[in-house]
């Protein structure tokens, strides 16, 4: 019933949205002598905060259109070159013509680089500062998740195993010598993904695997999230975490974990912080500040726009990855055969983590060294990045300035240029495919 009452509240509220927002336009109009008042200012601030506060954020835009390669400017286009029900793989294509331009007309090759994106409640496009760093000097592909409550019953289950299905399937369609980067909750399955694949001598391996922020083995230094996921039972989660979603949407009567759950736990963690946050926004918008607005806008419509994940997907990471410890014990198992990390010997390994990271905590990306012990010391390694927390790990100015060029860095030490240009001769539309090959978003 909470998800029912969730749409009703939030219907409930259209209304008055639609009175406040015209209150707003008409205290901010430039015809209206009170718009030059501090009372005006501070009526429009209110009305402002009430809509912030009260609306429903969708997935944002990703918004790259442009990159800087050797100087020149480089159009891009974002489009989906696989997808299945509850994943979309976009290819963020740099203009052909305009780099070879910035290549002097000489042959250009590129490391392919899959970034996987969290499925832990916030859409895709968190990513898009870490998609815009590694934009000038890398292929870069991006899991674009589903939100469950848009995918129709008909269309099936989705779960911890389907997970690591999906991620081989991509390896197989990028082809080998495919760089992999899983940030934050991909972790664990993207490294069974590579022990399954390992284990069977798969042509398709990637070349590389980069870690940052993930819950390998959330025993190492536990945190808060680590901490509540030991405290509660499986039942007590399967029982207070999952609910029907209700009509209109898409996915009417699945079973999910609501993405407006996981956010009220995140905003929790850190609840003075964005109280703080809302009070100077309120501020800055009596000021007349344009840039602090403008800046707090662009981190909440990204931050308070969340997905649902499948019952299933969610009680399942609850039980492998935080409770039963399952790949980090060894007792993981994936369509019935055992996972077993160890058979990985020619997948090169980096982990990064944040020195002050609240959510996965110092050691927990780096257990997977001691999970992968057959990957020569010469392929492996560890760089925790003093100074930042969770999400600066992938995005802002020290992961640009200085995580960021440590893994590429790290991936052209590992990267074949002569297997690249002669992957791309071979599958020319995973490159340069028109325009109506692929759908654009």
């Amino acid at each position: 019933m909470l998800y029912h009452a969730y749409e009703v509240n939030h219907a409930a509220l259209a209304p008055w949205r639609e009175i406040v927002g015209a209150s707003k336009r008409y205290l901010e109009s430039p015809l209206n002598p009170a718009s030059y008042t501090w009372a005006g200012r501070t009526m429009a601030a209110a009305c402002d905060l009430f809509e912030v506060a009260t609306r429903r954020y969708e997935k944002p835009e990703w918004g790259l259109y442009k990159t800087d390669v050797n100087g020149e400017t480089v159009d891009v286009s974002t489009r989906v070159i696989w997808e299945q029900p509850f994943c979309r793989l976009l290819h963020f294509q740099r203009d052909s013509s305009q780099m070879c331009a910035a290549y002097d007309n000489k042959k250009w090759a590129d490391p392919r680089v899959l970034l996987v994106a969290p499925l832990s409640g916030h859409y895709a496009t968190l990513l898009r500062r870490t998609v815009d760093a590694f934009l000038p000097d890398h292929e870069v592909y991006v899991t674009d998740w589903a939100d469950a409550r848009e995918v129709p019953l008909s269309k099936g289950r989705f779960d911890f195993n389907d997970y690591i299905d999906y991620i081989m399937a991509m390896f197989e369609l990028l082809g080998p010598d495919t760089h992999v980067i899983g940030i934050c909750q991909p972790g664990p399955p993207v490294l069974a993904a590579v022990a399954v694949m390992s284990a069977e001598n798969n042509e398709f391996l990637p070349a590389s695997m980069t870690f940052m922020g993930s819950p390998i083995d959330t025993r190492q230094s536990p945190t808060l999230p680590n901490k509540v996921a030991l405290e509660r039972s499986y039942g007590w989660f399967r029982d207070n975490m999952i609910y029907s979603v209700p009509w209109p949407n898409k996915g009417f009567m699945r079973r999910v974990y609501p993405g407006f759950l996981q956010l009220s736990g995140f905003i929790t963690m850190n609840q003075e912080r964005h109280v703080m946050a809302h009070r100077n926004y309120f501020e800055h918008l009596v000021e007349g500040d344009c840039d602090s607005v403008h800046k707090h806008r662009e981190f909440y419509d990204e931050y308070l726009a969340v997905l649902d994940l499948t019952e299933e997907f969610y009680l399942q990471t609850i039980r492998v990855v935080f409770q039963d410890h399952c790949l980090a014990k060894g007792t993981l198992r994936h369509r019935g055969h055992l996972v077993d990390p160890a058979t990985i010997t020619k997948v090169a390994l980096m982990t990064v983590e944040g020195e002050k990271d609240d959510i996965s905590g110092i050691g927990q990306t780096q257990a997977a060294h001691t999970l992968c012990p057959n990957i020569p010391q010469s392929m492996q390694t560890d760089y925790v990045q003093p100074g930042v927390g969770h999400y600066g790990v992938f995005s802002g100015s020290r992961f640009r300035n200085e995580i960021q060029p440590r893994i590429a860095e790290f991936i052209r030490a590992h990267f074949n240029r002569s297997e690249e240009l002669a992957f791309k001769k071979e599958n020319p539309l995973l490159f340069f495919a028109p325009h109506e090959s692929g759908e654009h978003v």
